[in-house]
C-alpha cells in the first residue's frame, strides 16, 4: 500500500476538505498568503521529501479554494464543469464539461464556479516534486518528450479534449492503485499526454525561465527580446544576436517556438501587458508604450487575438478574481 507520513494523511484531509467546502479560518493556517500586489496563495503541497506522487480525487459542487501556486508539477482533471472559469498565469477562460491541464512549478493558477450548475463536478490532482525525475533520466532519449513537457510546462498546457476523454479511465482508476503500479502507471501517462497532438500553451507570463542549455542560441535569443521587448525590434537584430541568417533564423525560431517572429515578440509583449494591466495603476495607452505597441489600434487588435478580450475586458475581469482571494 502507498504509506504516508501521520503529516501528510492528515494534510491530505485537511486539503480535501478546503478543495470541496468553504473555507474556515482554520484553514488559512495551512496555506501561506504570497506577499505580492494580488495576494495569490502559496500552497504547501501535502507531499514529504520521500514521496513520489499525490492524487486527490473528489467529486464536489462548488471551488472554493482561491488562486495559489506551487513548486510542485500539477495535473488537474476536471470532468462534468462546463462553465467553470480556469485561470492559468495571465490566462482566464471558461472551460468544456472535460478538460486536462498540466500547471508548471510556481505558476499561479486556480478554478471557480463561474456559470457551471452541475453538482457532481468530477475533480482528479496530481502533484509530484520538480526534481522527481531527474536531469539525467530526463536526458534519456526516451524521456525527452517529458523533458520538453516539463520545460513548455512553465506556460501551463491544456490537452485536447480527445486526450482528456481518451485518458479518463486512466485518471480514474489512479486512486486504486498502489506500489509500483501507481509510480509506473502515472508515469506512463506522463509519456503518453507528452506525446499526444493538439496540446495548447496558456499563459504567456512566465515564471524565471532558466532551462536553456548555456550554449543554445534560444537562450541568447530569450534574453535579448526580454531585455529589449518595450523597445523597436527588428527581425535582423534577434538573427544577428544569434549569428545566423535572417532565412536561417526564420526557419528556427519557428522550430522552436511554433509561431513566426513577429507572433513571438507580440506573445511576450502582450504578457507583460496582460502582467501591468492587474497589477499596476496604469492607463490602456500606457500599458501598450511601455509593453512596446506604437498605436494603441495594433495593441488592443494583437491583445483580443490571443487573450480573446479587450485590455479593458481583462483588466475588469481579473479584478473580479482578487475579490475572491
Amino acid at each position: 500500500m502507498y504509506v504516508y507520513s501521520l503529516i501528510n494523511i492528515i494534510l491530505s484531509i485537511i486539503y480535501h476538505i478546503i478543495a470541496g467546502k468553504k473555507k474556515s479560518n482554520f484553514a488559512k493556517t495551512v496555506f501561506k498568503k504570497m506577499s505580492t500586489a494580488k495576494n495569490f496563495y502559496r500552497e504547501i503541497a501535502p507531499l514529504s521529501a520521500g514521496d513520489s506522487f499525490l492524487v486527490f480525487d473528489r467529486v464536489k459542487d462548488s471551488f472554493d479554494f482561491p488562486v495559489h501556486y506551487h513548486p510542485e508539477f500539477e495535473i488537474n482533471f476536471i470532468l462534468n464543469g462546463k462553465g467553470v472559469r480556469r485561470v492559468v498565469g495571465d490566462n482566464i477562460e471558461e472551460i468544456d464539461n472535460v478538460e486536462l491541464v498540466l500547471i508548471g512549478p510556481n505558476l499561479y493558477h486556480g478554478w471557480e464556479l463561474n456559470k457551471c450548475t452541475n453538482k457532481k463536478i468530477h475533480e482528479i490532482t496530481i502533484q509530484f516534486h520538480n526534481d522527481l525525475f531527474h536531469e539525467s533520466l530526463l536526458a534519456r532519449r526516451i524521456m525527452n518528450p517529458i523533458r520538453d513537457m516539463f520545460n513548455r510546462s512553465i506556460h501551463g498546457i491544456l490537452f485536447s479534449k480527445k486526450v482528456a476523454e481518451e485518458l479518463t479511465p486512466r485518471l480514474v482508476r489512479l486512486s486504486k492503485l498502489d506500489g509500483i503500479d501507481y509510480f509506473l502507471e502515472i508515469t506512463s501517462l506522463l509519456y503518453d499526454l507528452a506525446n499526444s497532438r493538439n496540446q495548447r500553451l496558456l499563459s504567456t507570463y512566465t515564471v524565471d525561465y532558466d532551462k536553456f542549455d548555456d550554449y543554445d542560441k534560444m537562450k541568447l535569443v530569450y534574453e535579448y527580446v526580454q531585455k529589449h521587448f518595450a523597445e523597436k525590434i527588428t527581425l535582423e537584430d534577434v538573427a544577428n544576436v544569434a549569428s545566423m541568417s535572417i532565412i536561417s533564423f526564420n526557419r528556427f525560431i519557428k522550430k522552436r517556438t511554433g509561431k513566426t517572429f513577429v507572433n513571438y515578440i507580440n506573445d511576450i509583449r502582450i504578457g507583460y501587458a496582460a502582467r501591468w494591466l492587474v497589477e499596476k495603476d496604469m492607463s490602456v495607452s500606457e500599458v501598450a508604450f511601455k509593453s512596446g505597441f506604437n498605436n494603441i489600434a495594433n495593441f488592443n487588435r494583437s491583445f483580443k487575438a490571443i487573450k480573446n478580450c479587450t485590455p479593458s475586458q481583462y483588466r475588469e475581469d481579473f479584478s473580479g478574481l482578487k475579490r475572491i482571494l
